[in-house]
């Protein structure tokens, strides 16, 4: 896993609001800048004045290497983890809470399973429950590690 040793790690706050305006189609090259200038929507959901005067104004290399080379969660919650499926992939994940199963569940396509790998935190297993194949979105599970049974 040498590729995520490389990515910068950012909390999961700024991680939901970076795929917010991603959301928005503009280009890494024009994120960066609207970021760095401020120049933000205000639709309610997220303060983005938080990522401009937070992280892309106190750790401007690790914003902009977030932006274009990816990065890593710092923490995820399970909370968390749902609300960045529906804000970055579009999904609407079943979300468990019952105490020693907790899980969200997702159908994810293989790009979309690779990206979520990508980001998660660590703490956290995906399994799959059905596998993606070709275009066609398999069946996932993204559960707390320690829940899993050796």
């Amino acid at each position: 896993m040498t590729e995520s040793t490389k990515r910068v790690r950012i909390s999961q706050w700024d991680a939901l609001m970076l795929e917010s305006l991603r959301a928005l189609g503009w280009s890494r090259e024009e994120l960066i800048r609207r970021v760095q200038q401020n120049e933000l929507p205000t639709d309610g959901q997220f303060d983005y004045a938080e990522l401009a005067t937070g992280l892309a104004a106190k750790e401007p290399e690790v914003f902009v290497s977030a932006v274009t080379d990816g990065y890593q969660i710092k923490y995820n919650t399970i909370r968390g983890i749902r609300t960045w499926l529906a804000v970055a992939l579009g999904r609407e994940p079943v979300l468990s809470l019952e105490e020693g199963s907790e899980a969200v569940t997702s159908e994810l396509t293989q790009a979309e399973y690779d990206r979520l790998e990508q980001v998660l935190s660590l703490g956290w297993v995906i399994q799959e429950v059905r596998p993606a194949t070709g275009d066609t979105a398999g069946l996932y599970r993204i559960v707390p590690a320690a829940q899993i049974k050796s």
